[in-house]
């Protein structure tokens, strides 16, 4: 980087020769340092010094302008660039630029759900003699599949990963390697595929220490998975610190996800002002950019956050806007993620009845996918309307014989919430099954204690292996009882408990002693 930027000072270079190293560091800058407004700012001046010189590279630079992942930019503009550069391919009849423009073509109509997009990616030159051509096959085969992924279409993504991966290999592309495996970190998240996934994060992250662009899908995902098992001070790390891009450095879904769990961990903590404030943002950027499939992982928190702070009208009109972007496009995660928008705004406006159906219509979305944490927590928001709607008497009705009508329905729903923490418990969710686990047992009747059944005085009680699970992963007392539902001072009391009846040495210990003190 340091010999390009003082080589394109040189005034004495030819202006060929200038742009094309311009072009070189543009690329440096913007895909693997991370500084992309910076790399934007040579590739544009690139563009300028090539355009009447060498076509082809000139092309090459405006494909690259014309990725939409970069937070700058709209759709708008990075097509514009687009149709420029297939202009100057085609008049300079080059074969390798006209693969770059294709491969981004293709990747493009892919992130907006363009139901073109399958027919673009299928033209890719897997086989074109040129070298030149099947490198950026690979690259466009790699990206189309990030993007897959990003609108929900997994099984196509994994199709195509696994030929991207298997070209890339085959050519020697190992820049093109290297991204693809930060895309199946993201697949393996969102299908539920949790076992090992954090330290091969932390293993990616340490690879491509000095590359935070290629690193910043193991960042996020990392920091979901801390978020889900309680641990929400290394969730904040690795969405927000060590080594993660800032929000401007970050691709453009990528940076839309990462708000959404940063606002999601702001409502966990009533911090309504700050998660309003990040959620207007974040939507905002995402407006401007015109790619409405990335508002998925963002929406469903963005519209609660701001309808909980009091801005239900705003509210409203941002699942307005979501609806009406999406429009014309194949985007089933982002559909979901309408139904649960609908959903959660229903619920913040007092209307859980309403809420019940656009959570279920969630849920079998998810389900269809899938995408088993988001069918959870969708299950969990339909079961809470549900039980919070019910009429008093329904539990007694439950313990009746012959449960009919309304008792039936809560028979159902309470099924259907243990299957959620079945599901959290599987995943290593261990908030998410505190939290569906509190709202289980205030819904159930309460269970009867058998005669000669043992005292729990050498053993961890329900209650206080689930304090005793969040105070190890680093939640503190205020945090544990807004998630249980507890008074501060009677976690404070479960705590103390569970350290004497594991000997632990510490809140941290207890991850390790409670897994073998057992529960009565």
């Amino acid at each position: 980087m340091d010999v390009l930027s003082q080589a394109v000072r040189d005034p004495g270079l030819p202006v060929d020769v200038r742009g094309q190293l311009r072009l070189d560091l543009g690329l440096m800058l913007a895909n693997q340092v991370g500084d992309l407004a910076a790399g934007m700012r040579e590739l544009e001046a690139a563009v300028e010094e090539l355009d009447e010189v060498r076509p082809a590279l000139a092309s090459r630079a405006m494909v690259a302008l014309a990725m939409p992942e970069w937070p700058t930019g709209t759709l708008a503009g990075h097509r514009e660039w687009l149709r420029r550069a297939a202009r100057l391919a085609h008049v300079g009849g080059d074969d390798v630029a006209r693969a770059a423009v294709a491969a981004n073509h293709a990747s493009l109509a892919v992130a907006c759900g363009d139901p073109q997009a399958r027919e673009l990616v299928t033209a890719l030159p897997v086989d074109s003699p040129p070298a030149g051509c099947r490198e950026h096959a690979a690259r466009g085969l790699c990206n189309a599949a990030d993007a897959a992924l990003w609108t929900g279409s997994y099984q196509w993504g994994r199709e195509l990963l696994s030929a991207g991966l298997d070209l890339s290999a085959r050519i020697g592309a190992s820049y093109t390697e290297q991204t693809a495996e930060g895309t199946r970190l993201l697949l393996d998240w969102w299908t539920g595929q949790w076992t090992g996934l954090g330290e091969r994060c932390e293993r990616f992250v340490a690879t491509m220490a000095d590359m935070p662009v290629v690193a910043a899908d193991a960042h996020m995902v990392r920091g979901m998975l801390a978020f889900a098992q309680g641990d929400w001070t290394q969730a904040v790390h690795w969405l927000t610190a060590l080594g993660a891009p800032a929000p401007e450095c970050t691709r453009m879904p990528l940076a839309a996800a990462t708000a959404g769990a940063l606002i999601r961990l702001a409502l966990v903590r009533d911090d309504l002002p700050a998660a309003a404030d990040q959620a207007r943002a974040a939507w905002t950027a995402v407006a401007d950019k015109g790619i409405w499939a990335w508002a998925a992982e963002l929406a469903p928190w963005a519209v609660e956050a701001v309808a909980r702070a009091g801005d239900t009208a705003a509210a409203r009109r941002m699942v307005a806007e979501f609806i009406q972007g999406l429009e014309g496009y194949e985007a089933p995660a982002a559909q979901a993620a309408i139904a649960w928008s609908r959903a959660a705004l229903e619920e913040c406006e007092g209307r859980l009845k309403e809420a019940i159906g656009p959570y279920r219509e969630a849920a079998a979305a998810y389900r269809k996918l899938p995408r088993p944490y988001a069918w959870a927590l969708t299950t969990e928001g339909a079961a809470r309307c549900s039980l919070a709607d019910d009429a008093p008497d329904a539990v007694a009705r439950d313990t009746a014989d012959g449960v009919a009508g309304e008792g039936r329905k809560h028979v159902q729903t309470v099924a259907s919430l243990r299957r959620c923490v079945e599901e959290y418990t599987e995943l290593g969710a261990v908030y998410d099954a505190a939290r569906a686990r509190t709202l289980l047992r205030s819904h159930q009747p309460p269970e009867v204690r058998r005669p000669g059944r043992p005292a729990l005085d050498d053993q961890l009680s329900p209650r206080e292996r689930e304090v005793a699970e969040l105070a190890a992963r680093g939640l503190m007392n205020r945090e544990i009882a807004v998630v249980l539902h507890l008074s501060p001072r009677t976690v404070e009391q479960h705590v103390a408990r569970a350290i004497r009846k594991t000997g632990a040495l510490s809140r941290r210990d207890l991850l390790r002693t409670s897994a073998s003190a057992g529960t009565g």
